[in-house]
């Protein structure tokens, strides 16, 4: 099933609604779909390279408005079912405490999905769940989205396809090293 929804998304990227295509994926990819939006990008951005910067920042609207929708997601759903379950289970102090711990390193863990291969949409709705501050939210996913986003865009325009498979088998892996060397540079410094 997850191959076949690939193989619909890279097709996609032929479509004449490309745009809003990669903006609809980019959306849902926050908030519930498996499939990230590079693999439409990467062809668009090849196929058109002129054109990258305005595709990363169809990736980038989508992807925030999509990480907003996984807010709700996490806010509503907790509300609604999560809460009332803890509170009948004894566990709604539990609850606090966690949700104390998470916004406590709330900016690293949205920056961390954000950039890494880490889903997205798992820290959207978790923000939402633990009622991360929304402005902390919004900005961190703006930050990471756009470092995700317009650095594929800028390997893609100025490299072309001979960066193609770099970024499909490695980006990721390099994002995620980047983000354990940030951390971990901080955490010395705090220790220091």
């Amino acid at each position: 099933m997850i191959r076949a929804l690939y193989d619909w998304t890279l097709r996609l990227a032929d479509h004449p609604r490309a745009l809003w295509a990669l903006f609809v994926v980019s959306f849902i990819e926050a908030s519930v779909f498996p499939i990230p939006p590079d693999v439409i990008m990467i062809p668009m951005i090849l196929a058109a390279p002129r054109r990258a910067w305005l595709i990363a920042f169809t990736a980038l609207a989508g992807s925030v408005l999509g990480g907003l929708a996984g807010y709700a997601i996490g806010a509503l759903a907790f509300e609604t079912l999560g809460q009332p379950i803890l509170e009948a289970l004894g566990k709604a102090d539990a609850m606090e405490a966690f949700n104390a711990r998470f916004n406590g390193v709330g900016f690293w863990a949205v920056l961390v999905a954000g950039l890494t291969p880490f889903p997205f949409k798992v820290i959207t709705i978790m923000s939402g769940w633990t009622g991360m501050p929304l402005v902390t939210f919004i900005l961190t996913s703006i930050l990471a989205r756009a470092l995700r986003f317009f650095l594929v865009a800028a390997l893609l325009h100025y490299y072309g396809a001979p960066i193609r498979e770099f970024i499909e088998r490695r980006l990721g892996l390099m994002f995620t090293l980047f983000c354990v060397v940030l951390i971990g540079g901080f955490a010395a410094v705090k220790l220091l």
